[in-house]
């Protein structure tokens, strides 16, 4: 039955995958929400590997702006057919999403991203329509803003969706609010003293399932928790499927339960089987010549984290922690004046705060203070298209954040290097 409501389609265009929502612009109320892996990965895991492919060729450069509009096509007619809507119900579409991404999508030059002084080409959000993106629908697309750097649209609708407005927010200036949406390209933002200063960090794909001996993302068959007492080890699995990999909730979880286990050490080595007096020490192999621990295997598949992986992991959360502690300095603050910590990304699970804390990327309070919010950057896309003034107020947000470079800075360089080792449990 045909629909006489104007509907409305947000969207996250994320370097590992993409998340697409339908809602009804009358009630802001979510109709139903689709995603897939971003297709653009043939490219390249990471935002680096895809900045690098686009500058080698100008053919690379429209190649990932076709694979992505493919996919965001797929997803509306997909999210429309659902509803029993049409495009014609559709009034407005809108997409955040990192630098890189949103040039991508774009197809434009990604130079200025890929080499100093690493800024985008637009800061302000821009309003076009999908036929500019070559779509055979004209449906008004509104673009998130790019304030600076690798701080991109996907972290102001984070940010937007919380409510992290310094000027208007309803809590005092007082309260000190980290926001942390850990992906691929990790964006962090502090609220404090009235201020919002944001960064970027290169974390990788591993905490998204990416670049891992048995990563995947967060689709039916991914193990999406871990947990070990004493000597048994129990998976979760996204959609109760058999395990068909991990994805960025279980590598965490994995290498937490594993350093509290006394599997790996400090330096993140994991153990030789000689070196573990449980029976732990029996899902201790090797694989392609390198240490792994065996998460599950049947007949058809084994799963396992290897050396290798929990060296991305390492790398990981040394560039998220010095990202944090470079924001805190610069406000004047320490851990222990926050008063709360946001928390979203693609992991495909909420992640567990003390296996945070375990792997060293949150301190003590942090734990206490920690809400995970599940699809952050989306849910802020969809309040911006539902309020009156939404796009407005999403730009003088991003027009209020300072941004903080860490590319080689050596304050930066030297907490990093600083963290890569694992906290003594």
């Amino acid at each position: 039955m045909k629909l006489s409501r104007k509907l409305a389609i947000a969207v996250d265009i994320g370097t590992t995958t993409v998340a697409a929502s339908l809602v009804d612009l009358a009630t802001g109320r979510r109709l139903s929400v689709a995603g897939g892996l971003n297709p653009q990965r043939q490219f390249g895991a990471d935002v680096i590997a895809r900045l690098q492919a686009a500058t080698a060729s100008e053919e690379n450069l429209r190649s990932m702006q076709r694979l992505i509009n493919v996919e965001l096509q797929r997803l509306v007619a997909g999210l429309l057919h659902d509803a029993g809507a049409s495009m014609a119900d559709l009034a407005q579409l809108a997409m955040a999403g990192n630098p890189a991404m949103e040039h991508l999508l774009l197809g434009m030059p990604v130079t200025s991203l890929a080499f100093p002084p690493y800024r985008p080409l637009f800061k302000t959000g821009r309003s076009i329509t999908t036929r500019e993106l070559g779509w055979a629908d004209d449906i008004p697309l509104y673009i998130f803003p790019l304030p600076g750097g690798f701080v991109g649209g996907d972290l102001v609708a984070f940010l937007y969706g919380s409510s992290a407005e310094p000027a208007s927010d309803r809590r005092p200036s007082h309260v000190a609010r980290l926001f942390l949406d850990i992906g691929t390209n990790g964006e962090i933002a502090l609220a404090a003293g009235g201020k919002l200063y944001a960064t970027s960090v290169a974390a990788g794909p591993a905490l998204e399932g990416g670049n891992l001996a048995c990563g995947m993302a967060a689709l039916p068959g991914a193990i999406s928790r871990v947990v070990i007492e004493g000597e048994k080890v129990t998976l979760t699995t996204i959609a109760g499927a058999a395990p068909a990999g991990i994805c960025g909730s279980a590598v965490i979880d994995t290498v937490a339960e594993l350093l509290v286990a006394r599997v790996i050490d400090q330096t993140g080595r994991l153990l030789s089987p000689a070196e573990i007096p449980s029976n732990l020490a029996n899902r201790l192999t090797t694989v392609a010549g390198e240490p792994a621990f065996v998460l599950y295997r049947d007949a058809e598949r084994l799963v396992y984290l290897s050396q290798h992986d929990i060296r991305q992991v390492q790398l990981a959360k040394g560039a998220i922690v010095a990202g944090i502690e470079i924001l805190l300095g610069r406000a004047g603050l320490r851990h222990v004046d926050l008063q709360e910590v946001l928390l979203t990304g693609s992991f495909g699970a909420e992640l567990a705060p003390h296996s945070l804390k375990n792997v060293g990327i949150f301190a003590e309070k942090m734990v206490k203070i920690a809400r995970f919010i599940r699809e952050g950057a989306l849910t802020g896309v969809e309040k911006a298209l539902c309020a009156p003034k939404g796009m407005a107020a999403v730009e003088q947000l991003a027009q209020s954040l300072q941004v903080i470079p860490l590319s080689g800075t050596p304050a930066f360089e030297k907490l990093f290097l600083a963290q890569l080792d694992f906290p003594k449990l």
